[in-house]
């Protein structure tokens, strides 16, 4: 019994040792792929690998480590003062094509009155292998030569290796710490929710000021930034001013080396850090300084911002959401057929002003929402659903008024204000048509607009009035000329039964675009409020027929009905709030929903990104869908092996697409970015799409890139 008792007691313990041997193996961390320290004493630096094989596709992600002993630095990639950055030497190394190694944030080192930047304590630099044979076992070999510093500097020499073997490219135990040394190297601006808003040099070559101006949604806490340009020149440290509740930042840096005129020719590579983030852009800097961050520009330099608003303002006219303006504006000339020349002056001066007058009250809101926090663009109010019930109610009057469904006597002042086509408006009359062409052009974007618009948005409400007066300037370009020239206006036949038809026509036009509002609502709100706010609205341009019907009780309470059911059809999308929200799209097959972070990971693999922020308010988004995106060599590449289509849908509001657009310094839409190895910051397009501009833009981001031209 002793006997059989002391083995149960060995078996149980035997058993129980193993099983405590497998959990303990099976939460032993993932096999790490190290190459050996090449030490000295004051740092040690190897390989590490983020794989444990080599995998399938040909390129993996290691990294360079250097450990240093306490109050010890190495060097960035442009060392500042003194000093010089590692550089490696892969000579030796077995199945490798190309390295190329990334530079995570510096840190600002001062001592003597010297500028250094580097890094201390431990860095991983992220190293993109590419395999000549994909799939084979890899081994990275080389010499690396770098500068360790403390109080004095040594040179030091590190012989490094590192062997991945073939198989699966399971995640090594090293791949979080390259991948959090990896998030730390400096990206485009937008990653960051960063933007460069300008950057400007001045003095002479013994004594350089660069101003840069830095804008992000969140409020700076201590941003430094590291200029890198020609050789000879050199920036000290910025001095630092914050405005806008500190999320706009103005650095100034002395420096020396060149004369602004030669550095403006020149490209200036800044990087930004502000704690955690961080971003790296390309510019080239224009001569003269301007005052503190957000305050107000110059004169001399708002001026080219004007001329581009101006232009941008008359293009607006020819864009294709100023349909039903012009359906207006040619019944407003028809009108004065043989009119008296002075009649024709006034009205058209009424209209200009009432566009002046929409376009400054349009500013006043953006100001308002700007100064409160809250997300600004261009024709943001196409995202409101009770503004497009009020468009769709005031579109479907003026087409049943086209067609005669009423034609009453109304108090004067109701009369003067109101639309009666065929008779002579009042003043008011003319002003409240300039004021509805105004509202009714904002959907839509232009050559020459978005500049303009995101030049105003990121600077102060001075900026935004100054640019919008100009945009509404531009706009009320037509009108003027017919104020200059009434003759224009006047050599038209006299009104006739040909008007009639005119109005027919202009009234059909109204009427589709009411119809298209009411498309844009059901993606916000549903088809359920569209029903009701298209029944309502019907109902409110019908009644006042029933005028006509003497002795009628509907007729003698007709107008008032009226008001009545308009009211009801802007208050019905309120009152039914709580729609769905807009499904990710899926119209044209091939299309992603955005998401910033999946573009970076995208073009890591080697693709190319092809981003498109469109909303179905956006006129011109729809036409750039029609003419290209969706139409020849573009749709077919869109949806070709190694090419991902990306579109942000900003029919709703949505913060994330706003704060990218604001890295871009854009503030509307049509906005659409090419994204690939060749172009890791993205390629910006022109607000109107063309087939040239698309293919091109995508064949500069494809280089180094896995995408097949179909």
């Amino acid at each position: 019994m002793k006997t059989s008792s002391f083995l149960s007691k060995y078996v149980i313990c035997a058993v129980a040792a193993l099983v405590c041997a497998l959990v303990a193996g099976a939460s032993v961390p993932a096999h790490a792929i190290t190459g050996a320290w090449s030490d000295t004493e004051h740092s040690s630096v190897r390989l590490v690998s983020s794989v444990t094989g080599t995998g399938e596709e040909g390129t993996l992600t290691l990294g360079l480590e250097f450990q240093m002993q306490d109050g010890w630095k190495i060097y960035w990639r442009s060392p500042g003062d003194a000093g010089f950055p590692p550089k490696p030497d892969w000579t030796g190394s077995t199945n490798v094509a190309s390295v190329e190694m990334s530079w995570p944030a510096p840190h600002r080192f001062e001592i003597f009155g010297l500028q250094t930047y580097g890094y201390s304590g431990e860095v991983i630099f992220p190293l993109r292998v590419k395999a000549e044979t994909p799939g084979e076992a890899i081994s990275l070999t080389g010499k690396v030569d770098y500068l360790v510093c403390s109080d004095i500097c040594i040179p030091g020499e590190a012989q490094v290796s590192v062997d991945v073997p073939a198989g699966p490219a399971q995640p090594s135990a090293k791949v979080h710490a390259i991948g959090q040394y990896a998030a730390l190297v400096p990206g485009a601006p937008e990653a960051a929710g960063l933007t460069v808003d300008r950057a400007a040099v001045s003095g002479n070559p013994d004594d350089l000021t660069l101003q840069v101006d830095i804008a992000g949604p969140e409020a700076f806490v201590s941003p430094d930034i590291f200029v890198e340009g020609p050789v000879g020149v050199f920036f000290g440290k910025p001095e630092l001013a914050l405005s806008n509740g500190g999320k706009l930042a103005r650095l100034t840096l002395k420096g020396a080396g060149s004369a602004p005129e030669d550095l403006a020719r020149q490209a200036l590579t800044l990087t930004v850090v502000d704690g955690p983030r961080s971003a790296e852009t390309t510019v080239s800097p224009s001569v003269g300084t301007g005052p503190a961050a957000g305050g107000a520009v110059s004169v001399a330099g708002l001026l080219p911002i004007l001329l581009l608003a101006v232009l941008g303002g008359l293009i607006l006219n020819l864009m294709p959401c100023v349909l039903p303006v012009l359906s207006i504006k040619l019944l407003s000339v028809a009108s004065h057929g043989g009119g008296e020349k002075r009649h024709v002056r006034r009205g058209f001066v009424a209209a200009s002003l009432g566009i002046l007058t929409m376009f400054l009250a349009l500013a006043v809101v953006l100001v308002g929402l700007k100064s409160a926090g809250e997300t600004i663009g261009w024709g943001i109010q196409f995202q409101q659903p009770a503004f497009l019930a009020f468009m769709i109610v005031i579109l479907t009057l003026f087409a049943a008024n086209m067609w005669g469904l009423f034609e009453i006597s109304l108090p004067r002042f109701v009369a003067d204000t109101g639309y009666s086509a065929g008779e002579q408006k009042g003043v008011l009359g003319h002003f409240l048509t300039g004021a509805f062409a105004a509202l009714l052009a904002t959907p839509c974007s232009a050559p020459f607009l978005g500049t303009a618009v995101g030049f105003a948005l990121s600077r102060g409400s001075v900026e935004i009035l100054t640019v919008f007066a100009a945009l509404g300037l531009g706009l009320a370009g037509p009108y003027l000329m017919v104020a200059a020239f009434p003759g224009l206006a006047t050599a038209l036949p006299r009104p006739g039964p040909w008007m009639i038809k005119l109005k027919w026509v202009l009234g059909v036009a109204l009427a589709g675009t009411a119809l298209w509002l009411a498309y844009v609502m059901s993606a916000i709100t549903g088809m359920e409020t569209v029903a009701v706010v298209l029944a309502l609205a019907v109902l409110a341009a019908v009644i006042p027929a029933t005028k006509r019907v003497e002795g009628s009780r509907l007729g003698r309470m007709a107008l008032p009905l009226s008001v009545f059911l308009g009211v009801a059809a802007v208050v019905a999308p309120i009152v039914r709030d709580g729609a769905p929200p807009i499904q990710a799209p899926s119209i044209d097959v091939g299309w992603v929903p955005f998401s910033q972070a999946e573009i970076a990971r995208h073009v890591s693999e080697g693709k190319v990104v092809f981003v498109d922020v469109t909303a179905d308010w956006c006129i011109t988004c729809q036409f750039n869908k029609k003419r290209v995106l969706q139409a020849g060599e573009v749709a077919s590449l869109l949806g070709a092996p190694g090419m991902v289509a990306m579109r942000a849908d900003w029919t709703r509001p949505n913060a994330d697409i706003a704060s990218y657009l604001a890295a871009f310094g854009r503030y509307g839409i049509p906005f659409n970015v090419v994204y690939g190895p060749g172009a890791e910051q993205g390629i910006p397009l022109p607000e109107l799409l063309t087939e040239t501009a698309v293919l091109e833009a995508v064949d500069t981001a494809a280089q180094g890139s896995v995408l097949a031209r179909r």
